[in-house]
């Protein structure tokens, strides 16, 4: 029995094989996934419309069953195709990382990390220098960023993150501790009266970060937090000055414009040179937060990896004996 004229047809069926999938048609499968649609998918691809189709169609025949549904001005993935979809994307992923790793290790040796800005402007650049004079072959690439990297699936061999102990990805390395101290610069304090008590810091503008409700642990180091510990809660200063990062609180103290309660692993060197002065050395505020280092599951085995994993652990050190740090914790 024939169907009738407005009745639709169902997608004809496919022989089911078992043999394995060829793995040259699924970049086509996966941006036309992308965009649902074949033209775009073309574009990108630098093929012709009908060269995508023809390899989609191929895919098709080889899983045994249909991965989308051609509309007249739409395409729409199958139940199928979706599960395709939501693997492949990952596997390419890795896949791709793996491809440029290969590459980078058949040319010139490099270690990619990556960061938040102030870390890397306050703490990591000043001490490159270093690592460089003794490893003069091995380049290094920093991506500076707030957002959290996939260290499994990206082409980044190294990531620095400060959590709180316990909150830490599974096997980072511990590299410091964190203290908050009130710093000012020299010639700001040379021409106010002397701060002996905490509530002195009131004659001040105090400097913080404007964001730091809005973050996770962000709330124990601001200055309200000092103020209940030290017994000042209802204190208020001549004025707020606040700024989104840590870099821009430092530079803005050194500039005189008041006082900032400063993360002491990054400001230890400016306290070292004089160009930040610790008032109320006997009034620290201890932080939840330490510093980690995360080393990417691909990454560990090459030397050039190694030898900045190890550099970092001696500049970690360096810096837990500059703000009077204990050995670190066992993570």
């Amino acid at each position: 029995m024939k169907p009738h004229a407005d009745q639709p047809s169902s997608p004809p069926a496919l022989h089911v094989r078992t043999r394995p999938v060829s793995v040259g048609n699924w970049r086509a499968f996966m941006a036309v996934a992308r965009h649902l649609n074949f033209r775009a998918a073309a574009d990108e691809l630098s093929l012709t419309q009908s060269a995508v189709s023809r390899q989609i169609q191929a895919l098709e025949d080889e899983v045994g069953v249909p991965l989308f549904l051609r509309h007249t001005r739409a395409v729409e993935l199958t139940t199928a195709g979706g599960q395709l979809f939501q693997t492949l994307t990952p596997a390419l992923e890795r896949l791709d990382a793996t491809v440029r790793m290969v590459r980078q290790s058949a040319g010139r040796k490099t270690v990619a990390l990556t960061t938040w800005a102030s870390f890397a402007s306050m703490w990591l650049i000043p001490r490159l220098e270093d690592f460089q004079r003794e490893h003069p072959d091995i380049d290094i690439r920093i991506d500076t960023s707030d957002n959290m990297v996939d260290l499994e699936t990206s082409d980044v061999d190294l990531a620095l993150r400060s959590n709180v102990q316990g909150a830490q990805p599974a096997k980072a390395q511990r590299l410091f501790g964190e203290q908050l101290c009130v710093v000012a610069s020299p010639w700001l304090i040379q021409s106010m009266p002397p701060i002996r008590a905490p509530e002195d810091v009131a004659r001040f503008t105090l400097i913080e970060a404007g964001d730091a409700h809005r973050l996770p642990y962000f709330e124990w180091i601001t200055w309200r937090r000092w103020f209940d510990v030290y017994g000042i809660a209802r204190l208020e200063p001549q004025r707020w000055l606040y700024f989104n990062y840590a870099q821009q609180i430092v530079q803005a103290t050194l500039a005189g414009q008041g006082l900032a309660l400063a993360r002491m692993p990054l400001i230890a060197d400016g306290l070292a040179h004089g160009d930040l002065v610790e008032v109320l050395p006997g009034h620290r505020l201890d932080s939840p937060l330490a510093y980690w280092l995360i080393v990417g599951p691909r990454s560990g085995h090459r030397p050039e990896i190694q030898a900045f994993c190890t550099w970092l652990h001696t500049q970690a050190a360096a810096t837990r004996a500059a703000t009077g740090e204990s050995l670190p914790e066992i993570a």
